[in-house]
């Protein structure tokens, strides 16, 4: 996948000025302690099993799937797909109903060159253990063209699948069929604008809420009967390089994984997850959006990272002139 820019600044500003999230009821957060996942794009948590999050690496790595446990960032499994061809760019990883997993292998770092790309479905074991799992691939298309994506939710009730397209300047929520076929192309067409660059997004367990992550912030949607409005930003932290979201099983936490060795995956309260919590009010979500911040004041060191952020934006603009 293509290394943006906009990453220098949380690379250099992510040690100095990122604060520890604090300590709450609940899923903590978690360090993968796996030296295979070393560029993990996709979380999930399973509802089969408490505490467990599958998630995979980004590519060049083969049909692997990871179960990690949560308590002691351990994985406990490892599956490897069958029935499918080679992966190319695995993006993201999702848990509908029936406890059905689904992958997608969404991405394109040809910039939306490639005509198609895929969706694998394969049931959630039951037994924790490393084995082989026959998966069912689906052959994926977009209305207007090819895509570059890295976001796919599963409707935890409907089962309809939703890929969100990967554009700097925003993209759009495709809705695919409803119900994905083995016997042709599916085609997905774009339903709302999603005003973020996004990296991932997830579903709360009740299929209300949809949260939608960028690299250095995000954006909490009404799910509406697939009409989604927009209710305000998520406390998204500052990462090496963000690459996933997704709730706790309970939907009380957002937790946010990053890519790298050894790589942290960190926990927020949801939108409406807990008393004191709220549409996202962190730095990280000011500085991408680029709002006023609602009222809510910023720390000294929130200040620092926009300013350095659109100090960095500004060099980028200068070098697209050169």
């Amino acid at each position: 996948m293509r290394r943006p820019f906009a990453l220098l600044a949380g690379a250099l500003l992510v040690g100095a000025l990122a604060a520890p999230a604090s300590a709450a009821d609940g899923d903590q957060g978690f360090t993968i302690e796996d030296p295979r996942i070393t560029e993990s794009s996709g979380l999930a948590a399973s509802r089969l099993h408490p505490g467990i999050y599958w998630t995979h690496n980004d590519s060049d790595d083969g049909p692997y799937l990871y179960a990690v446990d949560s308590s002691t960032g351990r994985t406990v499994a490892r599956l490897t797909l069958k029935g499918i061809g080679s992966p190319r760019d695995v993006e993201a990883i999702s848990i509908g109903p029936g406890n059905e997993i689904y992958v997608g292998d969404i991405g394109d770092n040809l910039g939306g060159r490639w005509p198609y790309v895929w969706i694998y479905r394969l049931p959630e074991p039951r037994e924790l253990k490393d084995q082989t799992v026959r998966a069912t691939q689906y052959v994926v298309k977009y209305e207007g063209g090819a895509r570059d994506a890295e976001s796919l939710v599963v409707h935890p009730r409907t089962g309809r699948v939703y890929i969100i397209d990967k554009n700097e300047d925003g993209g759009h929520l495709f809705e695919g069929p409803a119900e994905l076929s083995t016997s042709g192309t599916n085609l997905f067409r774009p339903v709302a604008p999603v005003d973020l660059w996004a990296t991932d997004a997830a579903f709360s367990p009740d299929g209300e809420h949809l949260a939608v992550r960028g690299y250095l912030g995000g954006i909490a949607y009404d799910w509406n009967g697939g009409r989604i409005r927009r209710t305000g930003r998520l406390d998204v932290p500052l990462q090496r390089q963000g690459e996933s979201v997704t709730y706790s099983a309970d939907g009380k936490k957002l937790l946010y994984g990053s890519e790298g060795a050894g790589s942290e995956v960190v926990a927020e309260h949801a939108p409406g997850g807990s008393a004191d919590s709220g549409a996202g009010h962190g730095p990280s979500a000011a500085a991408e959006e680029g709002g006023d911040g609602g009222g809510i004041g910023l720390t000294t060191g929130a200040l620092a990272v926009a300013a350095a952020c659109l100090a960095l934006f500004g060099l980028r603009r200068l070098f697209r002139r050169g």
